[in-house]
């Protein structure tokens, strides 16, 4: 239904170039009571009252479609005064510069002196992409700004591989850094010209309320719920801190993800499930289902159902979930574009959910039962499209990385992984992998790397290596996750998500000894998943491993821990986290 909080005010125009999830934009703004139009012509830049360009992927893709489009020449003029409202996200802050080193001769759109760098992962103090939630320091026109305000005591999300750097030529420009080895610009400020490195869309409530100090919210004008409830939780840190109960953050925090392992149940409808070493169904008394269920596990019953998608997803970010990830666990078997209920569940929770969603299951190139062939790319923008931030690629990563060692090490630009992060950015994708310990007495009886065990095989033997499995873990391959992780860095991917099969369900603890071997040998976030059974277990995997983030299910679903007390663990035991 209409919303009635900014009644008369004239609305929000969003220049879309069809790179990346908008929708949450849209929402986003939509929810404080907002009317939004979209640019299709170069006019609508002109007309524009307020104007928000956001944006992922590749500098000169971004300049292109601005030039190629006639946007180009009437967003230099709508930005030359200072005096129109203008707000750039993350590429739409990069093209404001003169130049990006992603994309050689490629002019920016040069309101703001200064080149776009890419981080180099031995100056940083964690991975590249730098991605995650970190705090700003105002500076410059940011200081006493009230636009900016909110994000000045809470952390904000940021997700990409280049910044840009402050110097004494951009300086009047520079409204607010963050620390990443050296300081990088996080904002800039031009007049009413506003552009940030980070996502107010994925910020939560600090980001509506930025949006909505924007968008001329405030005294004088009624608001909506959402944009209540972000002023007043931005509100009650800032005044924590101007107490000092709270520290202001400076490090990138560790993230806590909730994972929701989605299928359809025997009457179709999709539910969240989870189960021990992938088998999602309850035991059976019947007789008859002796022999194991279609999938091929042992349980014969009903499909586990622990929720409904949407409604346990905006649990988890009202509890303080760092991120949200939908895995549509046979999405292998289905044809993903005409999977309807899949794509209205991240529709629908990205109404009410302004943290990072991924989805995983699927994504892959396929021909339908029409005939009709469909790219991974073309898939992957589907999802984008819908509401993911992030897709997650499992089994076709492992055909990736054995085509990849196959090939000499060769880049193809023909893998998912390629055309994805190509077209939206590395940040963008994250492989899935399987993997199954195998044990070996000695590491030199087999080519996979190798590691020490923290439990001894059947045999006593010490070593192990993990073997990548595909098709749900149904089918092991000849590769090891290890060398995957290599091989997909080299792809492009951005992230890795580590499931380990043997610890699914067990609530043992995270695989520390593999966790922290794979994370040692990329420079991409690595994500720790499987066997988390209390809080302590958190602290533990960053305690021990380079890894960026850890993820859980069941202990989440069934409330066995509870985010919130995840979070209070990590703070007392000194991991930077948000809280």
């Amino acid at each position: 239904p209409p919303l009635c909080a900014a009644a008369g005010a004239p609305p929000v125009t969003l220049l879309d170039y069809g790179a990346g999830n908008v929708r949450s934009i849209r929402n986003a703004v939509k929810a404080l009571g907002y009317e939004v139009v979209d640019v299709t012509d170069p006019e609508d830049i002109s007309n524009a009252e307020r104007l928000i360009f956001p944006g992922v992927g590749a500098f000169g893709a971004a300049m292109d479609v601005l030039e190629s489009r006639g946007f180009a020449a009437p967003l230099r003029e709508y930005l030359a005064s200072g005096e129109r409202p203008f707000l750039g996200i993350c590429i739409g802050m990069q093209v404001l510069f003169e130049r990006s080193e992603e994309s050689p001769g490629v002019a920016g759109l040069g309101v703001v002196p200064g080149a776009v760098t890419r981080f180099d992962p031995r100056e940083t103090p964690g991975p590249v992409p730098h991605m995650g939630w970190s705090g700003i320091e105002l500076r410059g026109p940011g200081e006493g700004d009230s636009v900016l305000a909110p994000a000045s005591t809470r952390h904000v999300y940021y997700t990409h591989s280049f910044h840009a750097t402050p110097d004494e030529a951009n300086a009047k420009y520079i409204a607010a850094t963050t620390a990443y080895g050296g300081d990088f610009v996080a904002a800039v400020r031009h007049g009413e010209v506003y552009a940030t490195q980070f996502h107010p869309e994925k910020s939560g409530a600090v980001g509506l309320a930025l949006f909505d100090n924007f968008l001329g919210g405030g005294e004088g004008r009624k608001q909506t719920a959402l944009a209540r409830m972000a002023a007043e939780e931005t509100a009650l840190a800032a005044e924590r801190v101007a107490r000092g109960e709270l520290e202001p953050p400076r490090e990138l925090a560790r993230r806590v993800i909730a994972c929701l392992d989605v299928r359809a149940n025997d009457a179709g409808d999709l539910v969240v499930t989870k189960g021990d070493q992938y088998d999602v169904r309850e035991e059976s008394d019947d007789s008859e289902g002796e022999g194991g269920d279609a999938d091929g596990f042992a349980n014969t019953g009903s499909v586990r159902n622990l929720g409904r998608p949407v409604e346990l997803a905006a649990r988890y970010s009202r509890d303080g979930a760092d991120e949200v990830t939908f895995l549509n666990i046979t999405g292998f078997r289905d044809f993903p574009l005409k999977d309807t209920p899949m794509l209205d569940v991240l529709r629908l929770a990205s109404e009410e959910i302004f943290v990072p969603l991924c989805v995983g299951g699927g994504i892959r190139s396929f021909t339908d039962s029409d005939g009709k062939y469909s790219s991974a790319l073309e898939v992957a923008a589907e999802y984008f499209r819908s509401g993911a931030d992030k897709i997650s690629i499992g089994s076709d990563s492992v055909a990736a990385a054995e085509a990849y060692y196959a090939g000499g090490k060769q880049l193809t630009g023909e893998t998912a992984i390629e055309q994805i992060s190509e077209r939206y950015g590395r940040q963008a994708v994250v492989v899935s992998v399987d993997p199954r310990r195998v044990y070996v007495a000695d590491p030199s009886e087999v080519s996979h790397h190798c590691t020490k065990a923290d439990t001894p095989g059947p045999g006593g033997e010490e070593w192990c290596w993990f073997q990548c499995t595909v098709k749900g873990g149904r089918e092991g391959r000849p590769i090891g996750a290890y060398e995957l992780a290599v091989a997909v860095e080299a792809l492009g991917a951005g992230e890795v998500l580590l499931n380990c099969i043997d610890r699914d369900g067990t609530g043992a603890g995270f695989d520390c000894a593999f966790v922290a071997d794979v994370a040692a040998a990329v420079d991409i976030p690595v994500i720790a998943s499987s066997g988390a059974g209390c809080a302590a277990h958190f602290t533990e995997v960053f305690g021990k491993t380079r890894a960026s983030a850890a993820l859980a299910a069941g202990i989440f679903h069934r409330r066995e821990v509870g985010i919130g007390e995840v979070k209070e663990e990590l703070a007392a035991s000194g991991v930077p986290t948000r809280l």
